[in-house]
């Protein structure tokens, strides 16, 4: 079973122990970024959850506030232990991350920008229910923007 808990003062450490595998090494901040990038972003609500299979932390995912036109929820940070990669945790957690977000509705979207070299990740986006926007940002051109309507 997945759950999505709080990383605070007590397991940080294993927060800051997950890795991604070689491949995807270019896509995603390891751990400790993710962590920081957090800290960096509190002032936009920045929250960060831990991904628990049963009583383990496997992954990390970290959402903002993006109050900039058109608002939403940014998922800037999402990675899977290497461990337990291929499992369901990845796919298992964003939709709890939806639901999360969908009860709270401050924004009626998700954002997130993914690398279009990284098939794994943007097939597990899409296999949730995230879409194309089309919208293509003149400083990121290999990320594909994809949207998830709440």
């Amino acid at each position: 079973m997945v759950s999505l808990r709080e990383v605070d003062e007590h397991n940080w450490p294993a927060a800051a122990a997950l890795r991604v595998g070689d491949e995807q090494r270019g896509f995603v901040a390891p751990a400790m970024g993710i962590l920081g990038r957090a800290y960096a972003y509190r002032r936009c609500r920045a929250a960060i959850y831990a991904v628990y299979r049963t009583e383990t932390m496997v992954g990390l995912m970290m959402v903002r506030d993006l109050d900039e036109d058109p608002a939403c929820y940014e998922l800037q940070q999402f990675m899977i232990d290497c461990r337990y990669q291929g499992t369901g945790c990845g796919q298992s957690a964003l939709r709890q991350l939806m639901q999360l977000l969908t009860q709270e509705k401050k924004y009626p979207v998700v954002e997130v920008c993914v690398n279009r070299e990284d098939a794994a990740a943007l097939h597990v986006y899409q296999k949730v229910g995230f879409v194309h926007s089309g919208y293509v940002d003149e400083n990121l051109p290999e990320c594909v923007h994809l949207v998830y309507t709440l």
